[in-house]
């Protein structure tokens, strides 16, 4: 403990301001991790004795100096030659390379391979994740923050460029005694635009499943006003209320709590129907992007599903439809329920990725 409570002071003289308090927590700290490695002295260290920013850098370096400097005894308590770093906390992403013997194993650019891995994981299929990379991509998508399309507001706000404002330029040249200086001006404002997630989780659709959730869940949370969203399988779930919980975990708990036909049958033409019934034709669709995520396997009639996608692009603003199977080569939409919506369709997208995600996420914005 005297040599740590040195520490402390030698950090005091670097200038930082470690007073009695801190050092009481320092030591409280290590007496919960322990000493055996170095790693925990340096974190236990720069979260009790740092208090800003400017802090670090003269930390790193009093750190290094101390646990560097003195006899062997020392070196073998704590010697370093400089902050310990913390281990990769994912390890899909940390680039893996085989080398001959002799070399030294360090990659040529170690920076260039993870940023290769990172792409890899974009570009790979959800279904064919690991359980490390599964864990990166409910971070990503927890991470998301959408922007959710926007229409032209019936109300006018003060701009700088539009349309003269009448009532403002008046009033404002009665503020000067009826002088006129310069006419003030207005133009239409924007709002966010309604849009409506449709997501298949029928057992098809069981590997993507999880991420589409994910990925309603984050919709919802940037525009919990305007974003609805509902499961198609055997019937129709509205999950919009479960996907408004903050913690993504909670919510899809809750979401697939509420689900019945989770990983059941498809009967896509039935469940659109039940969602025009109930919740579109009064006004849930009216003027809003409607996203459908389903590989297209119809166990009903399929004539009765392009019935209601011909009314559903009648009511909406546009509509998009995600198919995971569409990133794949060689893919051709003749599974008979995608045959029969493809015409009523504006855009067929793939949503088997999390680069395919992220184009679905800017279509919704543009739309």
């Amino acid at each position: 403990m005297p040599g740590l409570v040195g520490f402390a002071r030698s950090l005091r003289h670097a200038g930082l301001a470690v007073d009695a308090h801190r050092v009481a927590a320092y030591l409280g700290a290590l007496g919960h991790l322990g000493l055996a490695s170095p790693v925990r002295a340096y974190w236990a260290g720069r979260l009790t004795l740092c208090s800003q920013p400017d802090d670090l850098a003269r930390y790193d370096a009093a750190f290094a100096a101390w646990f560097r400097e003195g006899d062997a005894g020392r070196a073998g308590r704590g010697g370093t030659a400089g902050p310990p770093k913390p281990p990769p906390r994912i390890a899909s992403l940390t680039a893996r390379v085989t080398v001959p013997d002799g070399d030294t194993g360090e990659p040529a650019d170690p920076l260039g391979a993870a940023a290769s891995d990172a792409e890899a994981l974009r570009r790979r299929d959800l279904a064919e994740l690991t359980p490390a990379e599964r864990e990166h991509l409910r971070a990503v998508l927890a991470a998301l923050r959408p922007r959710p399309p926007a229409r032209q507001s019936l109300r006018r706000r003060p701009a700088r460029a539009g349309e003269v404002d009448p009532r403002r330029t008046l009033r404002a040249a009665i503020r000067v005694h009826g002088e006129l200086v310069r006419p003030l001006r207005r133009r239409r404002g924007a709002r966010p635009r309604r849009v409506v997630l449709l997501l298949d989780v029928s057992g098809s659709m069981s590997p993507y499943a999880d991420a589409l959730l994910r990925l309603a869940h984050a919709v919802v949370r940037s525009a919990p006003a305007s974003v609805e969203a509902f499961t198609i399988g055997t019937r129709l779930t509205r999950v919009t209320v479960p996907l408004r919980q903050r913690d993504p975990e909670r919510a899809l708990a809750m979401a697939g709590a509420a689900v019945p036909d989770w990983a059941g049958g498809t009967r896509l033409g039935e469940t659109v129907k039940a969602f025009l019934d109930r919740w579109g034709q009064r006004g849930a669709a009216r003027g809003a992007v409607v996203v459908i995520c389903s590989d297209g396997w119809e166990r009903g009639d399929a004539a009765l599903l392009g019935e209601q996608l011909a009314r559903l692009r009648r009511l909406a603003h546009a509509v998009l439809w995600a198919n995971p199977h569409a990133g794949h080569d060689g893919y051709a939409p003749v599974q008979s329920g995608i045959a029969a919506a493809l015409p009523h369709v504006d855009r067929l997208l793939a949503g088997h990725s999390l680069a395919s995600m992220q184009e679905l996420l800017e279509e919704v914005r543009r739309a």
